[in-house]
């Protein structure tokens, strides 16, 4: 008999979920052998009619696919209805932020979801559940979300650093004119936002260090650094539109970390529930280089170092952070 996982999606109806789930009703991430439940949540028509419509609009789509993995379809407005049973839950959608809105009052706003999501997944999902947040602010969401639903362990909540991750990765292999795939041990440090620091003394391009390869410090710091800061912005300013599929890309190679265990000698990048690891206070959801041994569990790599500009860097992020923990710290319980 087939395996079963139950996924749940939120925000289903947009841009980045479109991208998401027929990827996973296609046995891409679970494997051919896995059934897959997905278990789709919107907001009610009661505060948006079109929403609900959409969302039954992207079943009937899933459904003509025919996807031998697909199991069914649940399509829902209720919190408590999407999170029931779930194995994997990936909290895609957030409110956006809207004209002259400061990113205190997309954080206060935010955080109403995400208090009531994580109360949602504490009651309703399966004990193994696995958290990604991936919509923004994605850390603060995150710790929302993990500061109202205490009963699932820190472990296993994340929010989502891989597509800055890949975004390095792809960066740096243009740069040395190398594969992708040669460029590992890639660090996403800190907050998904314009204050990460994406780290490259710690990277290997072809099993060296990356300073060796890429020699030219000024490129580095000045260049490679701030257009993965802003890359989000570049391409909103390019295409009128969010970074859509590589979002929902950089998810779907963050559930395939959990499930596939890190190769030897690499790592990846994910935004954890800190224990105090580097310094940074513990319950901060904050972003570390990790691996995964393929059951769901991701650890923090230890004993790595910075230079100077590095801990300028980590420092600036972890500020961000602290500062978005005050704005919300009447809604951590």
């Amino acid at each position: 008999m087939a395996n079963v996982v139950r996924v749940a999606v939120t925000g289903a109806a947009g841009q980045v979920a479109y991208t998401l789930l027929p990827r996973i009703a296609s046995g891409e991430v679970f494997g051919p052998q896995t059934k897959v439940i997905l278990q789709l949540l919107e907001i009610p028509r009661s505060v948006n009619p079109k929403a609900m419509d959409a969302l039954e609009g992207v079943a009937m789509e899933l459904e003509d696919c025919a996807f031998p993995t697909l199991q069914s379809i649940i399509v829902t407005d209720d919190e408590h209805e999407a999170f029931n049973g779930v194995n994997y839950a990936l909290l895609v959608g957030a409110a956006p932020r809207g004209p002259g809105m400061e990113r205190k009052d997309l954080l206060e706003k935010n955080a109403q979801i995400f208090q009531k999501q994580g109360k949602a997944l504490a009651a309703k999902a399966a004990n193994d559940v696995r958290i990604l947040v991936v919509g923004n602010p994605c850390n603060t969401n995150c710790l929302i979300a993990y500061a109202n639903g205490r009963e699932i362990p820190s472990r296993q909540w994340s929010a989502m650093t891989r597509l800055d991750h890949n975004r390095a990765v792809a960066a740096l292999a243009k740069k040395s004119g190398v594969p992708n795939e040669a460029v590992t041990k890639m660090t996403i440090w800190g907050n998904h936002s314009n204050t990460q620091y994406p780290d490259f003394t710690n990277a290997k391009i072809n099993g060296k260090p990356a300073t060796e390869v890429i020699t030219d410090r000024a490129w580095l710091e000045g260049t490679f650094v701030p257009q993965c800061q802003e890359r989000g912005k570049a391409i909103i300013n390019k295409r009128g539109l969010s970074s859509a599929f590589s979002a929902a890309n950089g998810a779907l190679d963050h559930l395939k970390s959990l499930v596939t265990p890190t190769p030897a000698e690499d790592w990846t990048s994910a935004a954890l529930v800190s224990n105090g690891e580097y310094g940074v206070p513990a319950g901060l959801v904050f972003g570390y280089p990790v691996t995964s041994d393929g059951k769901g569990n991701l650890t923090v790599v230890q004993g790595l170092s910075l230079d100077e500009f590095g801990k300028a860097k980590f420092q600036k992020t972890l500020n961000e952070l602290l500062e978005e923990k005050e704005f919300v710290k009447h809604l951590l319980g």
